[in-house]
């Protein structure tokens, strides 16, 4: 018992002096659910992400499903390092949906802050 309490003990004490070592510094954060950050004494809104600024990637739509809010996706390689692959994405808006029908091809990005599963903007190539 005394083997296994000592290592749980030092894990336990580093992990507070690491924590109240970077708070002391300034450098602790916190994600609120708006997205805000919180660092130290300072309040940031991240940037706005999902913008026309976002990479687009290109790919062919699959299927539209408008019940479910989503589209199935033929790409390559996505800029957040996702491998070429076919699968569903949810929508932002579900208008996005309107504009797409199986067999386009298209160009789309996505919301980079749910790991790009969700498409935010979509170009059909014409």
């Amino acid at each position: 018992m005394k083997k296994m309490l000592t290592p749980a003990l030092v894990v336990l004490t580093l992990s507070f002096a690491t924590a109240g070592f970077s708070q002391a510094m300034g450098q602790s954060s916190h994600t609120m659910p708006d997205g805000t950050v919180m660092s130290g004494n300072s309040m940031e809104k991240p940037a706005a992400t999902a913008g026309a600024n976002t990479a687009m990637s290109e790919g062919q739509v699959k299927k539209v499903n408008k019940a479910r809010g989503t589209v199935t996706l033929a790409h390559g390689a996505l800029p957040n390092g996702m491998p070429p692959m076919t699968m569903a994405y949810k929508v932002k808006d579900a208008a996005i949906l309107d504009k797409l029908q199986a067999g386009q091809k298209i160009r789309f990005a996505t919301d980079p802050q749910d790991g790009g599963m969700t498409v935010t903007r979509v170009e059909v190539v014409k």
